[in-house]
């Protein structure tokens, strides 16, 4: 699904709330927010952290999601095309970083 889809479908629901689109710096806060909680579930699965008994299971999956929720309401309110964004983005990594690691052999 392009990300202009997704910017559409979080558009539509934000739109269905008088308040609209948080401030760009309580939408930041947010996205900080999410990405502490994306850390501690990658430090219990992956790193030395151990969950404590009675907290439950987490999943990455929805925080990325949540992540990525919170970074197309700050597209969206500034009006920003992440189709495009991403696709200069990719272009830049594709130049700048073309030889920076071994290539995969065929």
């Amino acid at each position: 699904m392009p990300l202009s889809e997704l910017q559409q479908r979080v558009d539509q629901w934000i739109s269905g709330f008088e308040a609209g689109y948080f401030h760009p710096l309580t939408n930041m806060t947010r996205l900080a927010e999410e990405v502490g909680e994306l850390a501690r579930e990658v430090n219990h699965q992956f790193g030395q952290k151990t969950r404590r008994k009675d907290e439950p299971e987490g999943d990455l999956a929805m925080e990325m999601a949540d992540i990525l929720f919170v970074l197309i309401c700050m597209a969206n309110r500034e009006g920003i095309d992440l189709d495009v964004a991403f696709d200069r983005m990719m272009a830049k990594v594709e130049t700048r970083d073309a030889d920076r690691w071994e290539k995969r052999r065929p």
